[in-house]
């Protein structure tokens, strides 16, 4: 179990290294501070991602539009983030349960509003396409430590 002290002290800690792209942390395991090492290949072996190293992590833009469209989205399409509230029933019921933006996305922000990534992998997940979740975890991560989000 991971409590709030765990976290804060995870990212009170952490440090990011360029080569190769590892973030350094420490944990308290007993009375002793051990080293943590994050890197892409242990989010996507600790959190059983079935991605591939060369998968992509965002699609074109017209793809995702179009594929918004065809899921029945009624919103201004030219808007750079969509409304989550324009997409049609079905769809919305399945990014309500598979992909809620705060339970996958690093930023702030209203719960009605899809930024390009989590755009991208709604449409990753309703055509079946190829996604490298674990780097985009990874690459959160690094944001939030670069930004001090935490």
């Amino acid at each position: 179990m991971a409590y709030r002290s765990h976290v804060e002290r995870f990212w009170q800690n952490a440090k990011f290294v360029a080569d190769p792209a590892t973030i350094h942390s420490f944990a308290k395991v007993g009375n002793e501070d051990k080293k943590v090492i994050i890197t892409e290949d242990l989010i996507q072996r600790v959190l059983d991602f079935l991605d591939e190293a060369g998968d992509h992590t965002g699609y074109p833009k017209r793809m995702v539009k179009g594929c918004f469209y065809m899921m029945g989205y009624t919103g201004y399409v030219n808007e750079t983030n969509f409304s989550k509230a324009n997409i049609s029933r079905p769809y919305k019921f399945f990014k309500h349960s598979v992909i809620h933006i705060h339970a996958v996305g690093h930023r702030k922000g209203g719960y009605d509003v899809a930024v390009d990534y989590v755009m991208c992998m709604i449409v990753t997940l309703t055509l079946y396409l190829p996604y490298n979740f674990s780097k985009l975890n990874f690459k959160q991560m690094k944001t939030n430590l670069v930004q001090k989000r935490f």
